[in-house]
């Protein structure tokens, strides 16, 4: 049972008869809020595969170690997730894959799609970074 102490919920507390304390919840019992793909970024996806000919994919949001910051986000696409070692949302008619080490850096992350003059690509707006590099591809929690 994985344990993790940010999910205390004051509404619980500690059975003194029982001598159990329910101020944990078990992480897969927790609802995990994950990332949110915008419909312009679900858009983009979609027309991407479509241009290049890919079928129906999954695609997969992760954090490798790397970038001036310590962490760098990853898109790609997978022909399937697995359950037991991702959490797969759909959205936008499109599915969604967050490894489960990779969650624990990109929970709460909005995933959007930028189409500007001074630059195209797709951004991360993510509520664990605690320092970025300048150019917003690699941070550190």
């Amino acid at each position: 049972m994985s344990l993790r102490p940010d999910c205390y919920n004051p509404a619980k507390g500690f059975d003194r008869r029982t001598g159990e304390s329910d101020e944990f919840e078990d992480i897969e019992e927790r609802s995990i809020t994950m990332i949110i793909v915008t419909e312009k970024a679900a858009g983009e996806i979609k027309r991407v595969l479509a241009e290049q000919s890919m079928g129906e994919k999954v695609l997969r949001v992760a954090v490798a170690g790397g970038g001036c910051s310590g962490f760098q986000y990853r898109l790609g696409f997978d022909d399937a997730a697995d359950a037991a070692k991702d959490h797969v949302t759909e959205q936008h008619g499109l599915k969604v894959a967050v490894d489960k080490k990779s969650d624990l850096y990109l929970d709460g992350t909005t995933v959007d799609f930028y189409d500007g003059l001074d630059r195209r690509g797709f951004t991360f707006n993510n509520p664990n970074v605690q320092k970025s590099c300048g150019c917003g591809s690699s941070f550190s929690v």
